[in-house]
């Protein structure tokens, strides 16, 4: 399995947003929409798992296979290939830092993903986990896998949507992302699947273990919280949380990961090529 150098990844993360950036609008918002959907389904299989598990028997072992399971998202967003905002977040930006990417372009890119990534989750949140049946809903029969699986989605929609405060969602977010773009990051070194999935499974294990925010896996969450009638949880809670989540999110990735590694590796090495403009 081969490995890359810290600097050498620095650069393959330049040029992996370079390439973003220069993507046609039309196919970063279908890239986008998949990889909201792959994150919802982490999410969605990450409920299956550790739904039913009483915590008075299991302790805190719910959150670690909740997050164990949680990897399968961006297993898939890298490996079968998407764009996610958070991942985004690193990569473009890094990108301009070094002087390739134009900051406007930054903005363009990080919208569109925005916008499909919303799409791909709240699809499957609707379609997929909540008219399927798979979450079921307000009033699911005890002891039933739906009834189940309700009470792990409420549990965790009630909690980022109704306990936290912003500046909680803020710092959560914040950790979440550093830990994600560190799982981008990492993957980047290796060149073989098995070694990009052992890169991802850690980092994102750990986020979800520790009730972290991420902005994509939330526009899942509280969504399909809402279509299964869980109580209390309005839009306005979920538009509260996205927002903190997003600045949380691009902190993190920003400020610990962009531009620490951008410092350490690719500041005394200006980049030669200018950023073009898009076609």
């Amino acid at each position: 399995m081969g490995i890359k150098e810290p600097a050498d990844i620095a650069h393959a993360a330049v040029a992996t947003g370079v390439q973003k950036a220069r993507l046609r609008w039309d196919k970063t918002l279908v890239g986008s929409f998949l990889a909201g959907a792959y994150i919802a389904f982490g999410g969605l299989v990450a409920i299956a798992v550790s739904s039913g598990l009483d915590p008075a028997t299991w302790g805190s072992l719910p959150t670690l296979f909740t997050g164990a399971a949680f990897t399968l998202g961006l297993v898939l967003v890298l490996i079968a290939g998407s764009h996610l905002l958070t991942g985004n977040m690193l990569l473009i930006p890094i990108g301009a830092m070094q002087g390739r990417v134009r900051w406007a372009d930054l903005l363009r890119n990080l919208t569109l993903v925005l916008l499909g990534n919303l799409a791909g989750a709240l699809f499957v949140a609707y379609f997929l986990a909540v008219q399927t049946g798979v979450i079921g809903h307000l009033g699911s029969d005890a002891g039933t896998s739906g009834a189940m699986t309700y009470q792990r989605l409420a549990g965790i929609a009630q909690a980022k949507g109704l306990h936290e405060t912003d500046w909680q969602i803020f710092l959560r977010a914040v950790g979440c992302n550093w830990l994600v773009c560190l799982a981008v990051w990492v993957s980047l070194a290796a060149d073989s699947v098995s070694g990009k999935i052992l890169a991802i499974f850690f980092p994102i294990m750990a986020f979800v273990a520790m009730g972290f925010d991420h902005v994509v896996a939330n526009m899942f969450f509280l969504p399909a919280a809402i279509f299964a009638g869980v109580p209390d949880l309005g839009w306005d809670d979920v538009l509260r949380n996205w927002l903190w989540a997003f600045l949380g999110n691009l902190v993190g990735a920003v400020v610990f990961v962009a531009s620490t590694y951008w410092y350490l590796y690719l500041r005394d090495e200006p980049s030669s090529e200018q950023p073009r403009e898009l076609t």
